[in-house]
């Protein structure tokens, strides 16, 4: 297994020479040049470089690694892009790589393949491996159980302090591939009781028990504890991993803290890209063509009939906008600003949603909270607007409409960007994907409205 990091140092090459350099190894087919190459790259410029070549050139470049190379250059790898470049692979080729990668990491990378081949791909792998992962595979990605590893060390509390030396010299080499903090110590049923810290068992007689040793009853969690429930957890606890129990109370992983805030950040980006209109998961441009339009076209395609329902509005009032052609001028600054407050509310609330501070039964608590924001807000924009639209036209009539439009819709929009979230959360939807079109056309219909209707009441005044 890797631990995501070089295998061996050197110097650092110019990305100048990169793809001279590279073209060059593949050419002549120099394992020794290829993972020199690699190692020599500076952090974090796999991925960028990878992403650049065609699949005929990665799958090139990916079988001068061995196996424990090429496992690392995976891991390094967005996962869509190394699920990608593994599809490309032949079962015993794919296989070798995934055998040596951490096994949260062979999940991962297994579960964004199409079923049939990453079953393929189990049939050829180690099997002690390939039954691990599918262990693991009946976890939900983001819950202790989908996050955790099993490269572990546990030991049964009968044992003594020689026989937990005596093992780790014997799997010397097995166990160098661990990132090792704890001893894990457990009973006769596999049962976690507790856990011993390397320095206590150095510094140990060789033939103290590990019952007499261990730190009873240690911190640990629930394979079905969530990813949110982890983050709080590893705020408030400075350590470094965290044993992971069954119902039985069974040892069966470790989660670390640096898996939990990598699952954070993966969360974080898919739920930008959903509140950007990118359906369909993660997007990188290494993607076939087809994919990536399929994906924006979806959204954007219900976004066109969206713009048409709001734009059917000012239809209506036509001829009040052919009376007064300066309303149209303000017309989207309106909608947009509405918009932009909505959205700070609509984040607020999805946010508060993740954190649990808030659930969809306490709409009336932000409700109440968010009225009074959108009154201090609408007034204040709407007065600001209100004074350019007089100093532009000279007409204070104007200014009132257009500000008390803003104001009223600002209120609105900050009110339901809110709520949205909540009603959406009720229903066991997803929030960051649907809450930004609705709120979009209703902002834009309310805008057009309020500013058309406000204009046709004071008509006479303002022409």
């Amino acid at each position: 297994m890797n631990d995501s990091q070089p295998l061996s140092e050197s110097t650092h090459i110019e990305l100048p020479d990169v793809w001279d350099q590279l073209d060059e190894i593949v050419k002549a087919g120099e394992s020794e040049a290829a993972i020199n190459f690699l190692n020599a790259l500076p952090p974090g410029e796999e991925a960028r470089i990878l992403a650049q070549l065609s699949i005929e050139e990665q799958q090139a470049f990916l079988n001068l690694l061995d196996g424990e190379h090429a496992a690392w250059l995976m891991e390094a790898l967005p996962e869509l892009q190394a699920a990608q470049l593994l599809s490309s692979l032949s079962p015993e080729q794919a296989a070798h790589i995934v055998d040596e990668m951490n096994s949260d990491e062979q999940v991962d990378l297994l579960d964004q393949l199409p079923e049939e081949q990453s079953e393929k791909i189990l049939e050829v792998m180690d099997p002690e491996e390939a039954e691990n992962v599918r262990f693991l595979s009946k976890y939900t990605s983001l819950c202790a159980g989908g996050l955790m590893i099993t490269e572990l060390l546990s030991f049964e509390e009968s044992q003594t302090v020689d026989d937990v030396v005596t093992d780790l010299r014997q799997n010397a080499e097995r166990y160098a591939e661990y990132n090792v903090q704890y001893i894990y110590v457990i009973n006769q049923d596999l049962q976690l009781v507790g856990v011993l810290r390397l320095r206590d068992l150095l510094m140990a007689p060789p033939g103290k028990r590990l019952s007499s040793l261990m730190i009873p009853s240690p911190l640990c969690v629930p394979d079905s504890t969530s990813l949110q429930e982890l983050q709080h957890f590893f705020d408030s606890h400075p350590l470094f991993g965290l044993p992971v129990v069954d119902e039985a109370n069974v040892l069966v992983g470790v989660v670390r803290r640096e898996d939990v805030e990598e699952a954070g950040e993966e969360q974080a980006g898919k739920t930008f890209l959903r509140f950007a209109g990118i359906m369909g998961g993660e997007e990188l441009r290494s993607l076939p063509l087809k994919i990536r339009s399929a994906r924006r076209l979806s959204w954007l395609s219900i976004n066109i009939v969206l713009n048409i329902v709001a734009a059917s509005v000012i239809a209506m009032y036509e001829d009040t906008l052919s009376s007064v052609i300066a309303l149209a001028v303000f017309l989207p600054i309106v909608s947009d600003m509405s918009g932009c407050t909505g959205n700070q509310a609509i984040a607020v609330s999805t946010r508060e949603l993740v954190l649990g501070v808030i659930r969809p039964s306490d709409w009336v608590y932000v409700f109440k909270k968010e009225f009074a924001l959108g009154m201090v807000n609408g007034l204040a924009l709407g007065f600001l607007l209100g004074i350019v639209a007089y100093i532009w036209k000279g007409n204070g009539y104007l200014g009132l409409v257009i500000g008390g439009a803003l104001a009223a819709n600002t209120l609105m929009a900050v009110c339901l960007g809110a709520l949205i979230p909540m009603v959406l959360k009720g229903f066991k939807l997803d929030p960051a994907l649907a809450s930004g079109p609705i709120l979009t056309t209703i902002t834009d219909m309310c805008g057009f409205f309020l500013v058309l209707s406000f204009a046709q009441a004071f008509l006479p005044l303002l022409t």
